[in-house]
Formats: C-alpha cells, structure tokens, sequence
C-alpha cells in the first residue's frame, strides 16, 4: 500500500494507491481469470495481456462473458459476431444473432426481503424497496401499461426525478419490449419536446412538481406543453411529489395520478426480444440539429453493464452503489445495472450541494455506501470548497469512489486520498451516451495513478490516432476504437439510412469508431483524455450541441443575435457565457433572463 500525497498535489502519473494481494485477489476480475482458466484453459499474466486477448479475440470474450454472467436466452444464439449490412466489421456488427432475451427479466431474477433500492431525497426523506417491493411495483406499472395497449415496439417517456418509481417504470416499459427514454423536470420544456417528440411515445410518466436546493417548483405547466407537442400520445401517469392528491384538470382527461394506473398484479411476464431489440433512448447533442436519438438495445445493455460494474468497478452482491445522477444521463442507466449483479442502489433526488458539500458524503455515511459515484466536477467541488469528508465521517464502508463526466486532474487524485480515505479504488472512466459505457475506466486489481484512468476496458479496443490515422503512445491523439461493441447504437431514431449515425462516428476513419476526445494511451497501458476534439460541448458528462442553445434564443424575438462560449480548456471544465444582442427597445432584465432559462 502506497502512502497517498498529503501536500494537497500531485504530479500526472504520481503513484497514489496500490492494492494489496489480498484485495486484487478478492476482485471479481480476479474470480473471472479463474473462471477462465478453468473453463477455457486460458491464463494471463497480467490485466494487459487480458485485455489484449479481449479485444483481439473479441468474439469469444464476449461468449465467455454470456456464459459468466449466466444471461438466459429464451432461444440460443446462433453466432456470437456477425459482419455489418455492408460488409463492415465494426459499423453495423451484430451480435448474438438468433438470441432472444429481456434485460428486465434479469434484473429482476431475485427475490426477497433484502433491501435492493434506498430511495433518499435531499430532505433526508427516505425509501426501500425490497427485491420482492420492486418485483411487485414493476408488475403493477406493467399491467397498467398493458391494458392501454402498450407492447413491443412502443415507446414509454418519463419526466420525472431520480426516485424508485421511475425504475419500476423502465423496467416495466422493457419488461413488455417498449422503449423507454427520460428527462429530468430540471429540464426546459423545449429541450424534453425535441427528444420526446422523436419517439412518438404512447405514454408520460411524469410528476406534479418537484423540489432541488430546497426549493420547490410546480411542473404541471410543463407537462401540458409536453403533453401538447407529443400528438401520439394516450395518457399522462403523474406520480404526486409535491402534494398528495394534485389538481390534474389541466392536463385534460387523458392524465390520471400514479395510483389510478397501476393494477393489482404479483405476476411479471417478459416479453422475449432480439439482442438488439430497442431497450431504450438516449441523447447526445452535436452541433446543428435536434439531438441524436441513439437507440440501445436489451442485449448490449445487459451484456455490457455487467460486464464494466463487475470486472471494471468490482461491484456486485453485498455492495451499495449509488452514482449521483439525474434520470437524464446514461449513470442513471448504469445505476440502475447495479441490480442485475445483485448490489443494493442508492438514488439519490435533490442537490448534490444542500445544504452544503458535504450532503453526499453524509448520504454515504448514512446508507453505508460501498461504491461512491460522483462527477469530476463535484470533487474538485468540494476540494475548492475545502471540506474533509474523512475527518468527520465514518467511510468505513466505502471501498470506491468512481469520477466522469470531465477529466480528473491530478489535484482532484490528490484530494480524495488526502480528505476523503487513503486506501480505496478511485476509478475515474470516460466513455458516454452514445457507447452506454465506459471505454476506459477503472481496474480494482490495478495501481492508480495521480490524473490518470487506470485502463482500457475489456472488450474496448481503444487507441490513439495521429493525425495519419495510425495508433500512437504517449501521445495525444484522437479517441478511436478499431473492434466492435455490443452496446454500440443499434442505430439513430428517424435516420433511416443509417447516415446520421456514419456521419457521427464513422466518417473520418473507414470503419472505426472516432469519438471525438482527446486521448493518450502510455507506455502502462492507462490513459489520459483532454477534452473535446471537436465542437460538441460536455457539461459534466452531458454532451450538448451550440445548436441545442442556440434554438432557445432563437425562439425569442427581442433578441438580434447571440453568441455561447466555453471556456472549458486542456480538460478542466470552464463556465458557458451566453452573449447577446437585444433589438433596439428590449431590455436584458429579469424576466427575460427567466425565459431564457425556462
């Protein structure tokens, strides 16, 4: 074990921690290396040759981790790799051809009355649901949903917060092979219509109001102008949030509350659906256009998540797990796949910053947390803020603490280990909305070291690109992943050719998957991202094009012209600075900072 920094800094590449022999051999990595060794006679030395192995042999890494995790196909698969329509090896690959599967259906394999979600708001209010709760509350949403008629194909949207009720929701939705996609209430009216609209969704799932930073704020007129602009749209489930029995009158007689939905039912059905079936809908921003609808399916979902939350985070039974996350952003999705390896999650609805920094740290305090997600810039948060979690609290339960959303400087490593707890994994992964995962991320049997992401993924052959399109080392370069993936898109909604998504991904280089981030890959194997390489913005893990702000000042007719900068640079996260030109006549004052903001 490695003494950590304790100046308050560190140097890129500083040894911070190192695991002792008998946790790398406790790992679940280290379980699956036996496991392989025992079953396909397969040994590696060390985590690099493993993961050579499994991006060059990706087709039988991907079986090993089907047989592993014990998926239950309702019909086999017949291959486990198949070429593209055109031909391509990585564009358009198709997995497990002929498998049929429900991602709900493992999630809810368990039974009992062990705690599997502690809802808590920022109150300190607090919900748990057992595994028999949430297989009882997912039947009941399922079985209203089916009576209107909702089934394969259909799409189910939710406006809600990060509450239990929004999973048993989803997985209801997935349960019957609908499509299933959310935004948080914190979201404008506009930004939630041009995703929502793009689904031609069936049903809204949404709440009266909700309540952030100690304040309250009333959504129903939000949910109108949702309701308004989604013409295929059959009914509005609203959950009660800020009053028990609110006024539903105007969102007209096609909304009903939470309670009036749902059925009596104890019995689940999974609907079987292809690996590729859509799961769910999420997006990402370039920069003109409304944003990309990128559609994942059961399979890459459930094959993937298990994968990087076992082999990756090392989580699984017996751990807590939460993420800081809103229902908008793909954490709420992982979060959510802690639940097919049998830990307990912890959602999380409210500010990360009320009363103060320390509101998640307590939070993991209380719930015993084990696994700690947060973002980037939360932590060099509460580094600036110049709080000591560590010195005050008992994390003793706490075995890691995972960072995205933006590059982790090294004073950011430095900080943890100093204030927080010196001997625990802190995994910083970069990947994102379009991947559903990390491609590169954490190694609980491996070093970390000051501003560095310990590792390439299994299963992620991700390299550096010069400028000639050839892999580098220790340089930067250009994120690029030359294999396939099982939870690349399964494509773009309302892109019918596929050349949306070609123009995203696979237009620079033949075949290969650009990401369009700064990387370098050292001469260790870890990596460094440094930002953007291209001009699509990322706000804490959220990717958002200048198109998405620009529509909303657009929209205004008192202003002239407008202009956003970020001053995010050399992967340190700046601030956004809308600037703009008022026709002659109209002032910039309160109301109108209010528009733009609504």
């Amino acid at each position: 074990m490695n003494e950590p920094h304790t100046d308050g800094s560190a140097a890129e590449g500083a040894l911070l921690w190192t695991p002792s022999e008998e946790r790398r051999s406790g790992t679940r990595l280290a379980d699956y290396e036996r496991w392989l060794a025992e079953t396909h006679g397969l040994r590696f030395e060390n985590y690099e040759a493993l993961w050579r192995w499994s991006v060059e042999d990706v087709g039988r890494f991907w079986a090993s981790c089907w047989d592993y995790f014990g998926v239950k196909a309702h019909t086999p698969y017949t291959d486990v790799l198949a070429p593209g329509p055109n031909g391509t090896r990585v564009e358009g690959a198709r997995w497990f051809t002929g498998a049929t599967l429900n991602y709900a259906e493992h999630v809810l394999a368990r039974s009992g009355s062990e705690v599997c979600i502690v809802g808590v708001h920022e109150s300190g209010a607090t919900t748990e649901w057992t595994w028999d709760d949430l297989r009882a509350r997912t039947a009941e949403v399922a079985a209203g949903l089916r009576a209107l008629g909702v089934g394969r194909g259909d799409g189910v949207v939710a406006y809600m917060p990060n509450v239990p009720e929004a999973i048993a929701a989803a997985l209801a939705a997935a349960s019957l092979g609908a499509s299933w996609s959310s935004c948080p209430p914190e979201f404008g009216t506009q930004s939630v219509i041009e995703r929502f609209r793009q689904m031609d969704p069936k049903v809204l799932f949404a709440v009266d109001g909700y309540t952030y930073n100690g304040r309250r704020f009333d959504s129903r007129d939000a949910v109108a102008g949702i309701q308004a602009a989604l013409p295929t749209l059959e009914r509005t489930v609203v959950l009660p949030y800020l009053e028990a029995q609110p006024d539903l009158v105007p969102l007209g007689e096609g909304a009903s509350l939470w309670s009036d939905f749902v059925l009596p039912s104890r019995e689940m059905s999974f609907e079987p659906v292809p690996f590729d079936h859509p799961l769910c809908v999420a997006y990402s921003s370039g920069t003109t256009g409304a944003p990309k609808a990128i559609v994942h399916g059961h399979g890459g979902a459930l094959l993937e998540h298990a994968k990087f939350l076992s082999l990756q985070m090392d989580i699984g039974e017996g751990d807590r797990f939460f993420w800081f996350s809103t229902t908008g952003w793909i954490m709420w999705n992982i979060l959510m796949s802690g639940l097919l390896l049998g830990s307990s999650i912890v959602v999380y609805d409210g500010s990360p910053g009320h009363p103060d920094m320390y509101a998640l740290w307590r939070l993991a305090e209380r719930t015993r947390i084990t696994s700690f997600g947060v973002s980037a810039p939360y932590i060099l948060g509460c580094m600036k803020a110049e709080i000591e979690p560590g010195a005050s609290l008992d994390l003793s339960a706490m075995r890691s603490i995972g960072s995205t959303g933006a590059p982790l400087p090294p004073e950011g490593f430095a900080w943890v280990y100093e204030h927080v707890k010196s001997d625990l994994l802190l995994a910083s992964i970069s990947g994102g909305t379009d991947i559903f995962t990390a491609f590169v991320g954490g190694g609980a049997a491996l070093p970390v070291r000051a501003g560095e992401i310990q590792c390439r993924c299994l299963g992620c052959k991700v390299e550096s690109f010069d400028e000639n399109g050839a892999p580098v080392v220790g340089e930067v370069g250009e994120l690029v992943v030359t294999e396939p993936m099982p939870s690349m898109p399964v494509r773009f909604l309302n892109d019918p050719d596929g050349s949306r998504l070609h123009e995203s991904y696979f237009d620079v280089y033949p075949d290969v998957w650009r990401h369009g981030d700064w990387l370098k890959v050292t001469d260790e194997g870890a990596c460094v991202i440094y930002g953007r390489s291209d001009s699509t913005l990322n706000r804490s893990g959220v990717r958002m094009g200048t198109s998405e702000f620009y529509r909303v000042v657009e929209d205004i007719p008192e202003v002239l012209d407008s202009l956003v900068i970020d001053t995010t640079q050399l992967g340190v996260e700046g601030k956004l600075y809308l600037f703009l030109v008022m026709r002659e006549g109209c002032a910039l004052d309160d109301a109108m900072r209010q528009r733009i903001a609504g």
